[in-house]
């Protein structure tokens, strides 16, 4: 399959088109910045140098493609100014939508992110019940988090004028290369731990998210949440839940270290589940 890449130069973005190269994809990486010299020499790749708030020519770069991988965007609130991160991560998500419909692309993977919800960059962490799933209310509070729950509300709105498309939003979590050290701290909802949630996903399990999700049946517009199936925390969920979130009720499993986030929809749809990393 023929897939573009937008910002296959960044770390997720490289691990990304690894995965798919072993998978005997031929594959664009559109991004702003070329990616490490020869990291990819001799194989199934191109590069293009672009913008995406350029939507021209963007796309001219996708006309040969057959499915697209969105990655290009600010990971994260960052020190911006007001408004910089909102207006690149949706124009260049709309763009991208934009370009691939006109053209006829059926198959769309965006790189959202669990902060959609609200999370990280938020005053404290609000939650109406644990373990969220994709139906949970949104709550952001900053620019990047509110880029990320508009790029959904995007992919709904294009899904609904272009039936035919399977537009997928993996919502994505920190991104570290090996399972973080397990913390052993009772942490308030201002706590950034559990602002997130104590949750994580691998980049290695984030990149065949992206694979499977390539490959499934579904149409239209579905959200899945990508994340490990453990905490990042040496304390029971419960006790953790208890501590920093009283008020909010428990509606499924938090036995042992279990996730605050429902994966069960990628399971399902994807077949996607998160490898073990801890003891659940």
């Amino acid at each position: 399959m023929n897939i573009a890449v937008t910002g296959g130069s960044g770390r997720l973005g490289r691990v990304v088109i690894e995965t798919l190269l072993t998978q005997g994809h031929t594959l664009l990486n559109i991004d702003r910045t070329p990616p490490p010299e020869d990291l990819f020499a001799g194989r199934a790749l191109r590069f293009a140098k672009a913008d995406l708030t350029d939507l021209a020519a963007l796309k001219s770069l996708l006309r040969e493609s057959e499915a697209v991988i969105h990655l290009a965007a600010y990971p994260g609130p960052g020190d911006h100014l007001p408004g910089e991160v909102y207006l690149n991560n949706t124009t260049a998500s709309y763009n991208l939508l934009q370009a691939a419909a006109s053209l006829g692309i059926r198959r769309i993977c965006l790189a959202s992110s669990v902060n959609a919800l609200g999370g990280i960059a938020s005053r404290a962490g609000r939650f109406d019940y644990f373990p969220v799933d994709e139906a949970h209310p949104t709550y952001n509070e900053d620019d990047y988090s509110l880029s990320k729950w508009v790029m959904e509300q995007q992919a709904s709105s294009f899904a609904r004028r272009f039936p035919q498309a399977a537009i997928c939003s993996l919502r994505l979590h920190a991104l570290p290369d090996t399972p973080p050290e397990r913390q052993a701290l009772l942490e308030s909802a201002e706590a950034p731990a559990a602002r997130g949630l104590w949750g994580f996903t691998l980049i290695s399990e984030a990149a065949r998210a992206f694979d499977l999700a390539l490959q499934a049946g579904f149409s239209g517009h579905e959200v899945f949440f990508i994340t490990a199936r453990s905490t990042t925390s040496a304390i029971p969920s419960l006790e953790l839940a208890h501590h920093a979130y009283p008020d909010v009720p428990i509606r499924g499993n938090l036995s042992g270290h279990a996730s605050f986030f429902n994966c069960s929809k990628a399971a399902r749809l994807l077949g996607w589940v998160h490898a073990d990393v801890y003891s659940i």
